[in-house]
């Protein structure tokens, strides 16, 4: 029996998210993320699917939109995160360890969301694409969200449609990029801010 590529993206995709959930390959696990989550899924694009990974939303795309849109997003949102750090103890109590990671914390932040990017906004959102249309925005996002599970319930509770919201960016782009840039740029304000006073 032949295995279609959205039921292997799929399976792909579910079992890498269990794997690192459960276990740890290197000691750190930004770079644990990185690898699992940007190495492998482009290991796969590239070797055993034999495509372009900018088929999969990794190229500039259209890189004008992208750009725009980030600065925009980042001015309207860094209000919205400061007050909503300031009111939630525990989104504060979450991450304001992670300034002591042992690794500078713009490298700490960038391992652990290029490939989490990539995943979900590039490999997920047009793969399933391809078979969905503009419904793999929200596809992509469900899974998202349940990544969140661990995480301070107000961020949880918004990733859904977070998620979306970067998926609509990448779609509108064509690249994976720029979500990536927006929530690279607010985690590292989500933690700055967590360390105020």
């Amino acid at each position: 029996m032949r295995v279609s590529r959205l039921t292997a993206l799929t399976i792909f995709s579910t079992s890498l998210l269990l794997v690192e959930y459960y276990q740890r390959f290197t000691p750190s696990k930004s770079l644990d993320r990185a690898l699992l989550y940007l190495i492998a899924p482009l290991l796969i694009i590239l070797l055993l699917w034999r495509e372009s990974p900018a088929a999969y939303g990794f190229c500039l795309g259209n890189w004008r939109l992208g750009l725009k849109y980030s600065l925009g997003a980042a001015l309207l949102l860094t209000p919205l995160v400061w007050a909503v750090t300031r009111l939630d103890p525990g989104l504060r109590g979450y991450y304001a360890p992670l300034r002591q990671t042992g690794q500078p914390l713009l490298v700490f932040t960038f391992l652990e969301l290029i490939g989490w990017e990539f995943f979900f906004r590039g490999w997920l959102l047009f793969g399933y694409a391809r078979a969905f249309g503009r419904q793999a925005i929200w596809l992509q996002a469900v899974p998202f969200a349940l990544a969140h599970v661990s995480k301070p319930e107000a961020e949880t509770l918004s990733a859904l449609f977070g998620g979306a919201a970067f998926g609509w960016l990448a779609w509108e782009t064509g690249s994976f990029l720029y979500p990536f840039l927006i929530h690279w740029y607010l985690f590292n304000v989500v933690i700055w801010f967590s360390t105020l006073p």
